[in-house]
């Protein structure tokens, strides 16, 4: 019952998610302002979302990064939080929403196709840098998340439709400088991410890399960050 609660709730800050997507790009086709409605169901499905995670972390006695499900949860949440602050707190990355926003449906649409089946927690995972490479892994999503949408947004500028639907915001240069800012940020929160899953992997399994599928495309992800940046210093 408990779990099934749980559920409602998770589904309820989905549908609180969809509704600030939704509003901000009719906002964006209709050359309207909606921020405030956006913020506030941003932050109501926030809250939500905090009380589902919360109640299933004190029914299992661990956090949501065991299943699929989990992971796929804590990740549309972490994303969210990161832009909502960066909604709230710069004007500019506002109408963004409408090009991140679809992103996170995508990840909620999977999110909806998994079981939420009960999991325990491994041993490998009590050790506190878990938590730690966690942490830094979720900064670094929702840093990357952000300079991707303000990328996409400079790109649809150069088209017809873009230019109409977004000249209020700040020249393309002043964006590509955000989008340079928090592409960094990003960078930063990966190599810190390496380094934690690293020392985690040492006192887990004896070893600090090994190559693995996941350790592997976190690299390649890391080195094509570092590429990006050295682009844009350069040229």
């Amino acid at each position: 019952m408990e779990a099934l609660f749980e559920l409602r709730v998770l589904w309820a800050a989905v549908v609180a998610y969809v509704l600030a997507g939704s509003i901000s790009i009719i906002g964006v086709l209709l050359k309207k302002r909606p921020e405030k409605s956006v913020l506030a169901l941003m932050c109501l499905g926030l809250l939500l979302h905090t009380v589902s995670i919360g109640m299933r972390w004190e029914r299992l006695g661990h956090g949501p990064f065991v299943s699929m499900f989990e992971i796929l949860s804590s990740n549309v949440w972490s994303l969210m939080l990161v832009f909502a602050i960066a909604y709230w707190r710069l004007p500019a990355v506002r109408p963004v929403a409408a090009v991140v926003m679809p992103v996170l449906f995508i990840m909620m649409g999977w999110l909806m196709t998994v079981s939420p089946g009960e999991t325990r927690l491994p041993a490998t995972y009590h050790t506190v840098w878990l938590f730690i490479h966690i942490g830094f892994a979720k900064v670094f999503m929702g840093a990357t998340l952000v300079a991707v949408g303000l990328s996409v947004i400079i790109l649809l500028r150069s088209t017809a439709f873009g230019s109409e639907k977004f000249q209020r915001l700040p020249e393309s240069d002043r964006l590509s400088e955000l989008s340079f800012r928090w592409l960094a940020l990003g960078f930063v929160f990966e190599s810190l991410m390496l380094i934690a899953g690293a020392i985690w992997a040492q006192d887990a399994w004896g070893r600090y890399w090994d190559w693995d599928p996941l350790e592997t495309w976190a690299f390649i992800t890391w080195l094509l960050l570092a590429a990006a940046l050295h682009v844009r210093v350069t040229f």
